[in-house]
């Protein structure tokens, strides 16, 4: 399991934030290779970094000196590294499905000098956590709960592992990201809005194509509630990250456009296509590379409640 919340445009550590998924190169497949996406996720979650410490310091106000805090869906590690700065008494442990992922967050850990206080958990969640050896006191899922088929179940279980008095924190929904001016001076106006409604049936295809998948109203407070927990909270956090962006933005950018010009191929509008390809292009005076009204603009949504202690 990796972070990402919607669909192939973002997220790790979670994007949207969409699904820092890799699709192949048909607009049906949803498979996702989190170690092929391990470079542009650990990108992702670094652009985003101002979004998620804003969010962790919020926490910080919530959450009363944890001493373990897991990361469920970690990915790559960059979101649990700052777990481990803004907590410096926790011990921060990164459970994931992908092994590759994991141990570069292991490694970026050690770097870091967090390696002391810092453990990785390779398996399947939420099945995983019953091999944790403490009760938690702070599970973060980060975009990552949405991979799961049956998310109730799954919050359920969250609220198993935690101890008397600890917190579930999900990072789910907010507003799609946008890069781009509505009116590029060329092609349709419109273009991200058209591809965020690609993106939503890729995540429906994505969700419905899960083991055990169920629907479920996203009414995150009801959920959490339901899963014994109390005190729900929520808030959003933005990302606005002005034109014209930085080269690393850029970079991010262009490969989050390249990836869905790759996924959704065919069953783009041929105009889109030809935009794309305009804008991906290093040489074009119009693209993303050269132009000057790029930007980064994003909300991610953080829910919390509490076990009764």
């Amino acid at each position: 399991m990796a972070h990402p919340p919607h669909p192939p445009h973002e997220s790790h550590g979670d994007e949207h934030p969409h699904t820092h998924g890799h699709l192949h190169n048909h607009g049906h497949a949803t498979d996702i290779d989190w170690a092929e996406m391990a470079p542009h996720l650990e990108a992702q979650a670094e652009l985003f970094a101002p979004l998620y410490e804003r969010a962790l310091s919020w926490l910080g106000k919530e959450v009363t000196e944890p001493g373990l805090i897991v990361d469920a869906g970690s990915g790559p590690g960059v979101i649990s590294c700052l777990f481990a700065e803004t907590f410096p008494g926790a011990r921060v442990m990164a459970v994931d499905g992908s092994a590759p992922l994991l141990e570069r967050a292991q490694q970026r850990a050690e770097r870091l000098g967090y390696g002391d206080r810092f453990g990785t958990l390779a398996g399947e969640l939420p099945g995983v956590l019953g091999e944790l050896d403490y009760p938690v006191d702070l599970l973060w899922a980060g975009r990552s709960l949405h991979h799961l088929g049956d998310q109730r179940a799954a919050l359920t279980a969250f609220a198993q592992r935690l101890a008397p008095g600890g917190t579930v924190a999900i990072m789910e929904g907010g507003l799609p990201s946008r890069f781009l001016p509505r009116d590029l001076g060329f092609g349709r106006p419109g273009l991200e809005a058209r591809l965020d409604a690609l993106q939503e049936e890729w995540f429906a295809r994505m969700r419905d194509d899960l083991p055990g998948s169920l629907a479920e109203t996203e009414d995150w407070a009801a959920l959490l509630g339901a899963a014994g927990l109390k005190h729900a909270r929520t808030r959003s956090f933005l990302l606005d990250l002005p034109a014209p962006a930085s080269d690393r933005a850029r970079d991010y950018i262009a490969a989050s456009l390249s990836r869905l010009r790759d996924v959704f191929g065919d069953t783009l509008d041929p105009d889109d296509r030809t935009v794309l390809d305009r804008l991906l292009d290093p040489q074009d005076e119009a693209g993303l590379h050269r132009r000057q009204d790029v930007f980064v603009l994003a909300a991610h949504t953080v829910h919390t409640a509490v076990k009764p202690a």
